[in-house]
């Protein structure tokens, strides 16, 4: 393969492992810090990150005035609810389980699509959606479904996770749009701008401002560093450049990747177990994503 031809291919992979690693981060920084904090702290950087890019690029340009307002329903969605979810739901859910639910977005985005925006489900992606949901319920009951009913499996973590997971697929659609307009880093550093200006009225204004940032040892630096200027800047520059090189269809298998990456990495790093009833409904969601992205 040529090199030039290598590159978006090197790029979707190293945000893919990012993004897989920043589960594992976040869990690290909660030991020290609270959600606040850590959606503060991880998008001041990723600002950084992405506005060197843009005036590095040389694509600096000020939204339109009737742009400002969706952008920062964007901003909101896509940085601080979205976070707030997360990192709120890593507080009770084990990073593995996490990777695996996120894996749903395209399950959802297909549900969306068909209620929102009229586009059809054939028999296949309905199946599908059922298979995946089958493969959510599993792993987060680890693997006795009737215990969720009893209250016995499943934290309040993993549905935050899931509720993630289905907001990611709403930000998603209403992106779409303004994707088409806009050079994707640049339209991703205002959204990302407004949805930090956002996180300030929640770290001022409901949480510990920036009194907790002190108790951050090395290992809570680092994994602030991966949150911020490798999973909110340098992932997101190289994803957006592979996607405008590289089919949408291709990225998304490497997408699948992204949960075995999270499960290979915590169990090394906060010993969380792989266990046969993951990696079972791990694949069982795999498989009904694939249904729903099959045309």
């Amino acid at each position: 393969m040529p090199k030039s031809k290598l590159i978006p291919y090197l790029e979707i992979l190293f945000a893919v492992v990012v993004w897989g690693g920043t589960f594992i981060a976040t869990k690290i920084a909660l030991q020290e810090v609270s959600p606040a904090t850590i959606v503060w702290l991880r998008f001041a950087m990723g600002l950084v990150i992405l506005g060197i890019a843009v005036f590095a690029r040389k694509q600096f340009a000020l939204p339109e005035k009737n742009e400002w307002l969706y952008f920062a329903l964007l901003g909101f969605l896509g940085v601080t609810f979205h976070q707030w979810l997360q990192a709120t739901g890593l507080q009770t859910a084990k990073a593995t389980t996490t990777a695996w639910i996120v894996a749903t977005a395209p399950v959802f985005i297909a549900i969306l699509g068909w209620l929102a925006l009229k586009e059809k489900l054939n028999g296949l992606q309905i199946i599908g959606i059922l298979v995946a949901s089958f493969g959510v319920l599993l792993i987060v009951s680890k693997g006795n479904i009737t215990a969720l009913f009893t209250g016995e499996e499943g934290t309040f973590g993993d549905f935050l996770i899931l509720a993630s997971s289905l907001n990611w697929a709403v930000y998603t659609i209403l992106s779409r749009k303004e994707l088409a307009k806009h050079p994707a880093t640049r339209m991703m550093f205002f959204v990302m701008l407004l949805g930090w200006l956002t996180t300030n009225i929640w770290i001022f204004g409901f949480g510990p401002g920036l009194s907790e940032i002190k108790n951050l040892t090395s290992s809570g630096w680092n994994a602030m560093f991966v949150l911020g200027i490798l999973g909110s800047g340098l992932a997101y520059i190289a994803y957006y450049d592979a996607l405008q090189a590289i089919p949408a269809s291709q990225i998304g298998v490497f997408f699948n990747i992204e949960p075995l990456i999270t499960a290979a990495l915590a169990s090394v790093l906060i010993n969380e177990a792989i266990t046969i009833v993951s990696l079972i409904g791990g694949a069982i969601i795999i498989f009904g994503v694939w249904l729903v992205n099959k045309k």
